[in-house]
């Protein structure tokens, strides 16, 4: 990666008076930015190696105990494919419109900013951003490395029902810490790291999806021949189901929130999201065919590790080696949920809704560290606090809402920036029913089967106004904040980056010289 040329902040820690430039140390005239480094492949890496993770290794259960039917149980996967497909479209237009990282954050940012009352226009992109960063991300992260280790730890408790809280919870732990230095070291690195682990998990679903087939093909039909008996058409129950599913698709906006980081966005970010989710859908679809193939509705329900237990029945001996690579899939998507949550807390940062210091870069290594490092932090609280099903729950809820919300900017773009360019366009009628969807996901629970779960979600999400107005709205910051944000500095070896407006202001002034 190299540096832009940018000036560095004057209060910068690392732009002493007496020190001159180093080659680790930006000059006067530059500064540290992110930089234009994944192309193609990376970007439907990132696609399929975050959206594949944990869900389709813990998420069948609760899919099948909701929906009450083989049948209804493959629709809602499918289904879940097909609803991540629009989202991902419809944010494909926000991503070629607004070439920002961060996501639905910039957009919702974008969308209400100066609409209303000044400043307080930005309470909706705060709002995401508070709940994203402190809550939706580190309890995704926490999800996918409980889940890691409880595939890990397997072979060591064959003859258990479970794997031990204490040893899975520290593993997970550990898998945190040692993805996030990884991410710290190197967007290169997480990149590659993301690349090899997508081979490792797509792998490991050619042998599940393989084995099931093999299964099939040799007559064993007794447990899909129910069909839809027992189906619960319940409002609640369906929007649950999809909850299990959503998430493991959960990751199909992913993306976007490294467009700055992306080589050619207007082209290779819809190409990436038409090649990355149907795989993705396929491959869900198919996995549960296997499984509900092999395995009684009663063997599927009692077990916590799905795979484990269809591996037990197709391979044998192998399962293990199974166990190894489901492992191999969620550390992957740990990884990529790690690189993916940082930029949403840099970018926050960069707009004033979180401390400052979150939005600077390691000098040599240009990674946003403190923001990995928060992300780490609070993961490892989710871990600590909280089981799977717990985190699953709560996580539905309040990613739906914001997804709604996002999506809605598209339509609310079309009728405010008609004239902006916009490489790609989707039908209107998708985000439509994209809203719908998001709709019928938030309320249906809460109207039909409230849960304490929701009621949590709820206050959380309108505790952030408690924030927003006294630290971004009047601006207030303890005495204390300099003195931490320069140690920081000192700890951790970053500095202030360049934000695209900066960049651009900086390309007019130089072009009139």
């Amino acid at each position: 990666m190299t540096v832009a040329p940018i000036a560095l902040p004057e209060n910068s820690v690392l732009d002493g008076d007496d020190a001159g430039p180093s080659k680790d140390t930006p000059s006067k005239d530059k500064s540290v930015r992110l930089e234009r480094n994944l192309g193609l492949m990376s970007g439907v890496a990132m696609i399929v190696g975050t959206m594949i993770g944990s869900g389709i290794f813990v998420s069948p259960k609760g899919v099948l105990l909701r929906s009450g039917s083989v049948g209804m149980t493959l629709v809602v996967w499918a289904g879940g494919g097909f609803i991540s497909l629009l989202g991902a479209l419809s944010f494909a237009e926000l991503g070629t419109l607004i070439t920002r990282s961060g996501g639905d954050y910039i957009y919702i940012l974008e969308a209400f900013r100066g609409r209303c009352c000044g400043s307080m226009g930005d309470i909706p992109a705060f709002l995401y951003a508070w709940t994203t960063c402190l809550l939706l991300k580190p309890a995704s992260l926490g999800i996918t490395t409980q889940s890691f280790a409880k595939y890990m730890l397997t072979p060591l408790y064959l003859y258990c029902d479970d794997t031990p809280a204490l040893p899975t919870k520290l593993l997970a732990i550990w898998t945190i810490i040692l993805v996030t230095i990884a991410n710290c070291w190197s967007v290169t690195l997480a990149a590659r790291i993301q690349n090899v682990f997508t081979v490792a998990k797509i792998f490991a679903l050619i042998c599940i999806i393989f084995g099931g087939m093999w299964e099939l093909a040799q007559g064993q039909t007794e447990y899909l021949e129910s069909g839809f008996d027992g189906t619960s058409w319940s409002f609640s129950d369906i929007a649950s189901a999809f909850y299990s599913a959503m998430w493991a698709y959960d990751g199909w906006n992913n993306l976007n929130l490294i467009t700055e980081e992306l080589i050619n966005p207007f082209v290779n970010l819809p190409r990436a999201i038409m090649i990355g989710i149907p795989l993705v859908t396929a491959c869900y679809v198919f996995t549960n065919l296997a499984y509900l193939t092999v395995l009684s509705r009663s063997e599927f329900l009692a077990s916590e590790a799905v795979a484990v237990r269809f591996g037990n029945h197709v391979f044998g001996r192998l399962a293990s080696v199974i166990s190894l690579f489901v492992a191999a899939s969620t550390f992957g998507s740990a990884n990529g949920s790690t690189f993916a949550a940082a930029r949403i807390s840099f970018t926050a940062a960069q707009e004033g809704h979180q401390l400052e210091f979150f939005s600077y870069a390691h000098v040599t290594h240009l990674t946003p560290m403190p923001a990995l490092i928060l992300n780490a932090l609070l993961g490892i609280l989710m871990v600590v606090a909280a089981d799977i099903g717990q985190l699953i729950d709560f996580f539905g809820f309040a990613a739906w809402l914001f997804y709604g919300i996002a999506t809605f900017c598209v339509i609310w773009f079309r009728y405010t920036r008609p004239d902006d360019p916009r490489p790609y366009k989707v039908p209107i009628v998708v985000p439509i029913i994209v809203c719908i969807v998001a709709a019928y996901l938030v309320i249906s629970p809460i109207v039909m089967n409230p849960q304490l779960e929701y009621v949590y979600a709820s206050i959380f999400i309108l505790s952030g106004i408690l924030f927003y107005l006294p630290f971004v709205h009047f601006k207030w910051r303890p005495a204390c904040t300099g003195h931490l944000t320069k140690l920081g500095q000192i700890l951790l070896n970053v500095v202030p980056t360049s934000t695209p407006e900066e960049e651009k202001k900086l390309i007019t002034e130089t072009s009139n010289l």
